[in-house]
């Protein structure tokens, strides 16, 4: 269920009217540490291009719409709230941009979600080909504490994902475009969501839930949320764990390994995209419903099926808006 009362703007309005917190202005040079790469802002930027939903929705929640020239890479669509502040933005694509769709859009700084989108082994953009332009490119602190074993992109975690790694995001993009007192406030904003998310549901370890990205088909192994991403702690603020237990990010399981798994609820993510049938939560739950050998997982018989946004599940802002959809299905649950 949608909140209009957590609607971050209005958020952010009220919690400045109450409260102010204030910041001190950024005085450039501005030099951050960056996934192991040092980089030196010079001056706010002006014209900034977004890879990655996360990236974007972050620039927009601090008002830089007027500063931010394009984005790409949307497996959803954009936050309610962020839709008219989003419609002034040019999207190069909801898939992976090119380096001359980007560098045609003469940036001055490049913000990117994932290492799919800029790194070493990216087929869009490393950050040296930004660096020779004298392009600053920031990449999210969430994805920066992976190991890279997993054999793919995404690599795996030994530990639990937590806010703390997003709240250093956004206070960090907050004082590059020097907007600090917004990245406080929205930060507040988020740790009170978080605090009342885990007000609300206490610890059971028997608790468990199996989150389902998407398939490339219905005989293709299944993509899915790994024990220590953004899915693992969203099982555990809603007082359960992850029932996948693998530490790559995005493990990929056959049904077989599924079903063993047993899990107490089966989470099926809902995405606009459109790259493949099962992108649908609707199209997961007919498969989950009609497969002889699925559908006898108990999880499935009893109706213990729940639907969250996909984005949720990379370690974003997104993460808290999927905890809070799956925490009021869980509730309504409890009230039948």
């Amino acid at each position: 269920m949608y909140h209009p009362s957590r609607i971050i703007l209005a958020a952010l309005a009220s919690l400045a009217a109450a409260t102010p917190l204030h910041a001190e202005p950024t005085q450039y040079p501005l030099t951050i540490q960056n996934c192991g790469t040092e980089i030196t802002i010079e001056q706010a930027p002006q014209n900034a291009v977004a890879l990655g939903q996360n990236s974007a929705e972050i620039l927009l929640m601090l008002e830089l719409e007027s500063r931010l020239a394009a984005s790409a890479f949307w497996p959803t669509k954009v936050l309610p709230e962020l839709e008219q502040a989003n419609a002034t933005v040019e999207i190069l694509t909801v898939e992976q941009p090119t380096l001359e769709g980007i560098l045609a859009k003469e940036p001055d700084f490049v913000a990117a979600q994932l290492p799919l989108l800029l790194g070493d082994d990216s087929k869009v953009a490393k950050r040296q080909d930004f660096a020779d332009l004298g392009i600053p490119s920031y990449l999210s602190p969430g994805i920066c504490n992976t190991r890279d074993d997993a054999g793919d992109i995404y690599g795996s975690r030994d530990q639990l994902w937590n806010m703390d790694l997003l709240y250093q995001e956004i206070d960090e993009l907050s004082r590059i475009f020097d907007v600090a007192d917004r990245g406080k406030a929205l930060i507040s904003d988020f740790r009170q969501r978080e605090a009342d998310l885990r007000a609300r549901f206490q610890k059971d370890e028997d608790k468990t839930f199996l989150f389902w990205f998407s398939s490339p088909s219905a005989s293709d192994d299944a993509y899915l949320g790994g024990k220590n991403g953004a899915s693992g702690f969203i099982a555990d603020l809603l007082g359960g764990r992850n029932a996948i237990t693998t530490e790559a990010e995005w493990p990929t399981v056959g049904w077989e390994g599924i079903i063993v798994a047993e899990p107490t609820f089966i989470v099926a993510a809902s995405l606009d995209r459109g790259r493949w049938d099962l992108d649908r939560a609707e199209n997961k739950i007919a498969f989950l419903e009609s497969d002889p050998s699925v559908s006898q997982m108990a999880a499935v018989r009893e109706g213990r099926i729940l639907t969250m946004n996909g984005a949720a599940m990379n370690p974003t802002i997104r993460t808290i808006y999927g905890a809070e959809e799956l925490a009021d299905q869980l509730e309504a649950r409890r009230e039948e």
